[in-house]
């Protein structure tokens, strides 16, 4: 007998046993899926994440307060930078371009009975050209009221449409944690980055936000959250970045280890890139667990398939069959079982795909590489798992198989 029929009579066989040939790829349709899915849609997390790290701009650097240590093992937010140590940076280092420094609060805002919880920033006017925000009705902060401590806010076109509605914002009063603003500015629309919606957020001069708001914390300065700098060319950064760290570490008196940590784009790029590329690896890893399930589960259903059709096989024996003729048929159709439930697992891995790129704003990818790898290893799988049944069909003794008839 030669391959072909082999697979033509294996093929009969998986037809005439519907019910059970489907539940036998349930395994692997499930694996397939899980694991073109999980990779696509990680792929497509990667992508979102270095979108959003983009957005921020390529010539930043960010000062967070706290040791890279620090960081990892957060217990409580450190408090080491100041608003001087923003000050001294703009005057100190040639190649920086601006400095915006901030200090967040969630806090309340409110109008008449409207009331929103949202994120507030006290800044400088330096964060429109650093952070790249641009103001769409009346003003943002100035200098005067950095130095007057103004109580004025400018605030995102989200919360304006919250509180105000139709009314225009300009010139009415708003309560930030009990204390009344006069809005001066609506912000343009600007989106969300990280998780942090930036139309709903509040600009109030950082004096005021540090004095009237969260107060004095720091007997060094004005205590504030990070800072923002802009360097000049971004071909430089790396210069720059050695030069903040040595200035910082000269008016802290850092002899040991930095209580500050400075990044660049790149480098939260690579961190992001790193931790969703680990998760993607080790999810999609758990899932390709349930491949090997659905292989066991082809040889598990092939042993009893030998089982329930000894006499036939005795029979085909009888009639002239080789051993090497049902060895063959076996392992075919558990290969036919294994790639079928691969291409048809990889069909439903790819519509999870597409229905999460169309309900989310992952950029969730279809990999050719995972489909053929997917694809490949379903196959192997029921090679492998097939030889075992196949084997034990083929060692039958066609005597004692008619016997059993």
């Amino acid at each position: 007998m030669n391959l072909w029929e082999s697979c033509q009579m294996a093929g009969r066989t998986l037809v005439a046993n519907k019910l059970r040939s489907c539940l036998t790829m349930l395994g692997i349709v499930i694996g397939n899926a899980a694991t073109i899915a999980t990779i696509g849609i990680g792929q497509g997390a990667q992508v979102f994440v270095e979108d959003q790290v983009s957005e921020l701009g390529s010539n930043l650097l960010f000062i967070l307060p706290g040791s890279p240590e620090a960081q990892r093992r957060p217990v409580y937010s450190p408090q080491t930078l100041v608003y001087e140590d923003a000050i001294a940076l703009a005057e100190q280092v040639p190649l920086i371009d601006k400095v915006a420094p901030q200090l967040n609060s969630s806090t309340l805002v409110s109008y008449r009975d409207r009331n929103v919880s949202t994120l507030v920033y006290g800044t400088t006017p330096d964060i429109l050209p650093v952070r790249d925000f641009d103001v769409g009705r009346g003003r943002f902060l100035s200098d005067l009221d950095i130095r007057r401590q103004q109580q004025v806010v400018a605030i995102g076109s989200e919360l304006a449409d919250r509180l105000f509605g139709d009314t225009n914002p300009i010139g009415q009063s708003v309560r930030i944690d009990n204390l009344s603003f006069e809005v001066i500015g609506v912000m343009q629309p600007k989106g969300a980055t990280f998780g942090t919606n930036l139309d709903e957020t509040a600009f109030i001069p950082l004096t005021t936000m540090s004095s009237r708001l969260v107060g004095q914390t720091s007997p060094y300065g004005l205590t504030v959250t990070f800072i923002n700098v802009a360097v000049r060319d971004e071909t430089q950064m790396d210069m720059v970045k050695f030069q903040v760290e040595n200035l910082l570490r000269q008016r802290h008196n850092i002899t040991n280890e930095d209580d500050f940590t400075v990044s660049s784009q790149k480098d939260i790029q690579d961190r992001t890139a790193a931790i969703t590329g680990a998760l993607t690896t080790l999810l999609a890893t758990v899932a390709s667990i349930s491949l090997l399930v659905g292989g066991i589960g082809i040889t598990n259903i092939m042993l009893v398939s030998v089982t329930e059709r000894t006499p036939e096989i005795g029979l085909r024996k009888a009639i002239g069959a080789s051993p090497r003729d049902i060895l063959l048929q076996f392992t075919i159709e558990a290969t036919i079982l294994a790639v079928a439930g691969g291409i048809v697992g990889v069909t439903v891995g790819a519509g999870c795909i597409v229905l999460v790129s169309s309900m989310t704003s992952f950029k969730a990818g279809i990999s050719v590489t995972s489909v053929v790898i997917a694809t490949g290893v379903s196959g192997a799988l029921g090679l492998f798992f097939g030889i075992v049944p196949a084997q034990r069909a083929a060692k039958l003794d066609p005597i004692v198989a008619l016997r059993s008839a």
